[in-house]
């Protein structure tokens, strides 16, 4: 069998690792010289809504896939007559849609924060009316790590919301004093059976994820997280990986946002479980059986942002996996995962990797 991958980043890399665990090989299209993914498969270097390319990825693969939710969906139904395409174009137009996303959530009765539309200046004053200060001005689309995002903490921080984002729709979110975050990973195969990952404890810096723990020992906010993840497979119709972000509010759950593909947060999961988010991914789209999702023990993983210092490389503590790309401030360029027997354990592990590294962002940039 060969995947066709939309996109050879860090996220196609491991899927192509995966490929190779079932005797199946991947082909990508990438606009990018080197991309990691690279040393797995042949790479079609084209923008990501060349028709052409396109057609001559479809035409050469078994079924489609992808690793990042800004592909245009243009692009899919450009090729779905070809070959099969998953997840399904329906799951993506939600995700790239934050109003849409929130508008889905509260149709499968899925708790959120309280939210506004706003496309005028008025809607924003309207929006902080509604939902009260502090509030997050996100840009509806094409916002990640942080990025098209402001918080407004007072009336005065209005005008400066709107100077810096208004120039696209937005959605403000009411702001919610959580306890952590968590993410649910769950996956759903062609002929419609599922499985689900344990919860993860995420947390972030400068909004990019920095580390995540599993599993999550909170057996009622399992259950609640696993209710809403099976919603919103069975409603898309699903196939492939979905992430699940909430925000923990004391024995509740408030969903922040999916991502319908492979995830950061369950990147612990290829040692930290008997069958990592990547082969299961490929294991739904080609409808094979699903693998067990159980812990091997406690894991964490940390990512390491911006540079892999040598300290990090030294340590001999955990798995470093390394995507293989260029230093460059707030870019994901690996990650160290670790496995142990308790959650103590696991903790300090995780404290011992935390210790040698650096976050870095480009000099002067924040995250509002």
């Amino acid at each position: 069998m060969r995947i066709g991958i939309i996109g050879a980043g860090q996220l196609g890399q491991m899927l192509g690792f995966a490929a190779h665990d079932l005797n199946a090989s991947c082909r990508y299209i990438d606009p990018s010289d080197d991309p990691p993914a690279a040393v797995c498969g042949k790479v079609i270097q084209a923008s990501y809504d060349d028709p052409v390319a396109l057609v001559a990825l479809a035409e050469t693969c078994d079924v489609i896939t992808y690793e990042f939710e800004n592909v245009p969906v243009t692009a899919l139904q450009h090729i779905e007559g070809i070959t099969p395409i998953y997840p399904p174009a329906r799951a993506l137009q939600h995700a790239q849609d934050r109003l849409a996303e929130k508008l889905l959530f509260d149709e499968l009765e899925i708790p959120l924060p309280g939210y506004h539309a706003v496309d005028s200046r008025e809607d924003l004053d309207a929006a902080a009316e509604k939902l009260g200060l502090p509030m997050v001005v996100k840009t509806r689309r094409m916002g990640y790590d942080g990025k098209g995002q402001f918080v407004v903490k007072d009336i005065g921080q209005l005008d400066a919301a709107w100077a810096a984002l208004g120039t696209q729709s937005l959605v403000a979110e009411q702001f919610v004093p959580f306890d952590y975050e968590v993410s649910c990973i769950g996956v759903r195969r062609v002929s419609g059976d599922t499985a689900i990952y344990p919860l993860s404890r995420n947390v972030h810096v400068e909004g990019i994820l920095h580390s995540a723990r599993s599993p999550v020992d909170a057996p009622e906010l399992t259950a609640k997280a696993s209710d809403y993840m099976h919603r919103l497979l069975d409603h898309l119709d699903y196939v492939g990986v979905l992430a699940l972000e909430l925000f923990v509010v004391g024995k509740d759950l408030r969903a922040n946002e999916f991502a319908p593909r492979v995830h950061n947060s369950g990147h612990w999961s290829i040692e930290g479980s008997e069958t990592s988010q990547f082969e299961n991914h490929l294991r739904a789209i080609l409808d094979l059986p699903l693998g067990s999702t159980a812990s091997k023990g406690y894991a964490g993983m940390v990512n390491l942002i911006g540079h892999i210092s040598p300290a990090t490389r030294a340590l001999g503590v955990g798995v470093l996996h390394d995507y293989g790309k260029t230093s460059r401030p707030g870019r994901k360029l690996g990650h160290v995962t670790v496995v142990a027997d308790s959650e103590e354990q696991c903790d300090a592990l995780v404290e011992i990797i935390d210790k040698t590294v650096t976050q870095s962002r480009k000099p002067g940039e924040t995250t509002t």
